[in-house]
Formats: C-alpha cells, structure tokens, sequence
C-alpha cells in the first residue's frame, strides 16, 4: 500500500482514514518525516500540537 498523510494532522497512514481525526483528506505529496515516540516530553511535537506518537510528515501538499 502507498503511504499517503492526513492533511489536516500531517498523521503518515497507509488506509483510506486517519484513525486520529477521522479525516480522509488525504495527500500523496509530502516530505520530511518526523517520529515521535514520547509526545508530552517533544518540543517538536508540541510545536505541530501533536497528542499521539506516530510518525508525521513535516510538509503536505
């Protein structure tokens, strides 16, 4: 399956949905990846107000 990003949470998913916002407006145009595992102790993931660890990407088109 293609890895395709939500654009609304920036969530890097391989269905049809985001299980994180529920969204299915979906782009296959990204770049940058970031992984966040611990999103409480992040800076990065407080900047893109990230709640649940995944991997993100950092630009969606």
């Amino acid at each position: 399956m293609v890895e395709q990003v939500c654009r609304e949470c920036h969530r890097i998913i391989t269905g049809q949905t985001c299980l994180i916002c529920s969204s299915s407006n979906l782009s296959s145009d990204w770049s940058g990846m970031v992984i966040i595992v611990d999103p409480e102790l992040s800076e990065i993931a407080q900047k893109m107000e990230i709640k649940v660890a995944d991997r993100y990407a950092l630009k969606v088109r």
